[in-house]
């Protein structure tokens, strides 16, 4: 696939990007070298592989799931403004 002067314009413009006269050029040939190697990896036989998560084989060290702080509820909302049934109440911001 080869991008013409017009198609690196136009997603220029879609993108949002100032890209000038000049500088279509070489934009150009960048995204042509990133879709020929788009293509050159579409070509490359995948039957029979698993698709991974992550390229090394790794795994997050996990903590015991225990409770490390004390409940403080009560404290809490003894010194909040109001509060009604063990809920804090707060003033309403959106009508």
């Amino acid at each position: 696939m080869s991008l013409t002067h017009q198609d690196v314009a136009r997603i220029a413009k879609l993108a949002r990007i100032n890209v000038s006269d000049e500088e279509i050029a070489a934009v150009g040939n960048q995204l042509n070298n990133i879709f020929g190697l788009i293509e050159k990896m579409q070509a490359v036989n995948t039957d029979g592989i698993e698709p991974m998560a992550h390229p090394q084989d790794v795994s997050l060290r996990l903590r015991e799931d225990i409770v490390t702080q004390t409940n403080q509820r009560e404290a809490f909302q003894a010194i909040a403004p109001q509060v009604e049934k063990g809920l804090f109440l707060v003033p309403k911001v959106i009508e």
